[in-house]
């Protein structure tokens, strides 16, 4: 059983999300919120890998596949004059606490079901549509 995709930690969501060549196009590439941040990150912010994987919480290894999908997605929207459609992905943007619908511990995000009892009946406790994680920001 493969493991569980961690949610990536992201501190930035974009105010626009779609962009195309001034001649219109119906092509199109998705560049996941992950990979918008890994590109702000990197590019330009200039942190370095290390540092740039330890904000998002990923290991350095996965940051850097992040980075080079990000970089292939617009670099290919680029050359073949495709629109970038920015939504999408597995984030959790800032950082949110989660409680248990089952016994109602509180806890962080970096689990996928309850510590306590290991329900996966979970919910964010900021709600008001800024969490991200657990299928929501899925795609």
């Amino acid at each position: 059983m493969p493991r569980p995709i961690r949610c990536r930690r992201v501190e930035f969501l974009p105010k626009f999300k779609y962009f195309s060549p001034a001649q219109g196009t119906s092509d199109e590439v998705t560049l996941k919120i992950e990979e918008l941040e890994a590109i702000r990150l990197k590019d330009l912010e200039g942190l370095m890998q290390e540092e740039c994987a330890q904000k998002m919480q990923v290991s350095r290894q996965t940051f850097q596949l992040i980075l080079e999908e990000a970089r292939k997605k617009i670099a290919d929207a680029l050359v073949h004059g495709k629109a970038i459609r920015i939504e999408g992905g597995n984030y959790v943007y800032g950082k949110c606490s989660y409680i248990c619908l089952n016994c109602g511990k509180v806890f962080d995000s970096d689990y996928h079901e309850c510590p306590e009892c290991h329900s996966k009946d979970i919910g964010c406790t900021r709600g008001r549509g800024r969490c991200y994680c657990f299928g929501h920001g899925r795609r």
